[in-house]
């Protein structure tokens, strides 16, 4: 609701006639082609897990990694900063019998990947939009997205590095929260802390993995996470094309990194409204006012509202699949 309002509010300041002949004129081949690229993104992110699971011993159909991606976003598209996509996938390479130390270390291995790509890249990004980026308030946000994503991949780094820290941390937390819970709970979550631990040093193992005999699965990830990038930026061009645009495809590309840094910051549900509003201030650089709205709605429609619908009906048929389900199902029919 958040982002339906706010591309309401974007529409109602950028329509004009100048716009209803642009989309009178609009290419259909052109916009189906922006959505079938986003799709296509998702075929690139199964083949990154896919490979990187294989580094680690575990065979996984392209198939089942698309699923797990596909419903990821739908959960990432519903909570701050897409974080809950991370833990979903984690959670469904363990139904594969991944234990949960190494699928955190496909997942998050991919995640930094990510974050590593989106941080070099943005002072080039910069240096292309060097001059153009007159708003003040723009810059100090890009900066706060950028210190904030340096400040979650060095946490990650260190949490991988320095897994003793982080053991001693979560046993710390642990002890503290049963002394006020009674001794039944403490001594559950003492039982927790430990397999926390050897979950701990199982990422731990797993990622050691990675940078020695599994660093083909390594590069593999890299060499599709470029792609990925590549892929799920080149939609917004071919959006405008299909709006009788000729947009520079460098200058295309920077503005979207860029826009990913502000959108990491966790203050709404899948950055709705946020990224809305940091579309128009970005998009405005090579977009034409008039169809400054369309544009934003556009991208908002296929790389947001694709994924809740996507994601939406992968999730309900994994849902389905689940032996809990699949009980309450058989019970309900036993009854009937």
């Amino acid at each position: 609701m958040i982002s339906i309002i706010s591309i309401v509010f974007v529409l109602i300041f950028t329509l004009d006639k100048t716009t209803i002949e642009v989309v009178r004129e609009i290419k259909p081949g052109y916009v189906i082609a922006a959505l079938l690229i986003h799709l296509f993104s998702f075929f690139i992110w199964g083949l990154r897990i896919k490979s990187m699971a294989s580094a680690l011993g575990h065979e996984i159909d392209l198939k089942t990694s698309i699923e797990m991606v596909i419903s990821g976003t739908f959960v990432a598209a519903l909570t701050p900063s897409s974080i809950g996509g991370e833990p979903l996938r984690i959670h469904l390479l363990r139904q594969r019998n991944m234990p949960v130390g190494q699928a955190t270390a496909v997942i998050l291995g991919e995640r930094v990947l990510d974050a590593l790509l989106i941080l070099l890249a943005v002072p080039f990004s910069l240096y292309f939009l060097r001059g153009v980026l007159s708003d003040p308030r723009t810059d100090t946000v890009i900066i706060l997205g950028e210190v904030l994503s340096i400040i979650v991949f060095a946490l990650m780094i260190y949490a991988t590095m320095k897994p003793r820290f982080i053991k001693l941390v979560i046993n710390c937390l642990m002890k503290w929260i049963g002394r006020f819970s009674g001794k039944k709970i403490g001594d559950k979550l003492q039982k927790l802390s430990g397999s926390i631990d050897r979950e701990i040093d199982e990422f731990h193992s797993s990622i050691n993995v990675f940078l020695t005999e599994g660093r083909k699965g390594l590069y593999y990830g890299l060499i599709f996470t470029v792609i990925y990038w590549i892929v799920e930026f080149s939609s917004l061009p071919v959006t405008l094309m299909g709006l009788n645009q000729a947009p520079s495809v460098l200058i295309s590309f920077a503005v979207q990194v860029l826009l990913m840094i502000i959108i990491v910051m966790p203050l709404t549900p899948g950055a709705s409204g946020v990224a809305e509003l940091a579309a128009i201030s970005l998009f405005s650089i090579f977009v034409p006012a008039s169809i400054l709205g369309i544009t934003v709605a556009a991208w908002r429609a296929f790389t947001f509202y694709t994924n809740i619908i996507a994601g939406g009906f992968v999730s309900f048929k994994l849902l389905k699949d689940t032996d809990l389900v699949k009980k309450y199902l058989n019970q309900s029919q036993s009854e009937t």
